[in-house]
């Protein structure tokens, strides 16, 4: 894998396993996986609760430890990081958007933003304008000295995927970022984060909601392991006018 411009040039998850021991029963909820992606591709793992969605995505952002097995970003070998290079790597390459928002209460929307732009030490000017161009660019312009308290559940995710782009990563991960909306503010958020995958963005998006299969690029299917269970999750690239599934209808995953 190469870099071109100082961008990645792909993801590739080789091998991966992650196992948990708990005396003489062993979970493994990622069993040798094998998957690479391009840049500019929007990424779905779709799945039950349980089926190492959540913890693949840990493993891509540097957040744990895979059993063995390797990932790389471009030329940067993540499972080889630690100390600070880890957490670079954490800081500047990944961008984060989690279920549950985690925005700081006691922050309005700009200086959420501004956080990890403060923690990499830009100056304040240039973080200000980054911030304020960010909520701009997610339709929160006029929100900008809001709380968390003060916006609905779908601005909050919006903040969220601002402070995710702060400072530009390769990567995005996201966590279930539809689970705590209302219908209204899915299609709002959906159409957001289709928007995010460019030509040198790669973004992987956990989840168990459908409606996502349409706007991706690649969907993963994840299913729990069983101690038999030697099967390989699923991936299908979507070509342009392919139907996966019907509205109504169960897709053939």
């Amino acid at each position: 894998m190469t870099t071109v411009s100082g961008r990645v040039a792909g993801l590739t998850v080789e091998d991966l396993v992650v196992e948990y021991r708990s005396g003489d029963y062993v979970l493994r909820p990622v069993d040798h996986l094998d998957l690479s992606w391009e840049p500019g591709s929007l990424v779905l793992l779709l799945g039950p609760s349980g089926c190492g969605k959540t913890t693949l995505l840990s493993c891509l952002g540097g957040m744990l430890t895979p059993t063995s097995g390797s990932i790389r970003l471009g030329d940067t070998e993540v499972t080889g990081l630690s100390g600070a290079a880890l957490n670079a790597y954490r800081r500047d390459r990944v961008g984060f958007v989690f279920q549950a928002f985690n925005l700081i209460p006691s922050l309005d929307a700009l200086d959420n933003v501004m956080a990890p732009l403060r923690t990499a030490r830009v100056p304040r000017a240039e973080r200000r304008a980054r911030a304020t161009a960010l909520l701009e660019q997610v339709g929160l312009g006029e929100r900008l000295r809001h709380r968390p308290a003060d916006l609905s559940g779908g601005q909050q995710q919006r903040v969220a995927i601002a402070r995710a782009l702060a400072l530009d990563p390769p990567l995005i991960l996201a966590d279930e970022p539809t689970a705590h909306l209302d219908y209204i503010q899915v299609e709002e958020t959906l159409k957001l984060i289709r928007s995010l995958a460019s030509d040198e963005r790669i973004v992987v998006v956990s989840t168990h909601d459908e409606r996502m299969i349409p706007l991706a690029d690649v969907v993963v299917e994840m299913v729990p392991k069983f101690l038999d269970d030697q099967s390989e999750p699923e991936q299908r690239t979507l070509t342009d006018g392919e139907v996966l599934f019907e509205q109504g209808s169960w897709g053939s995953l």
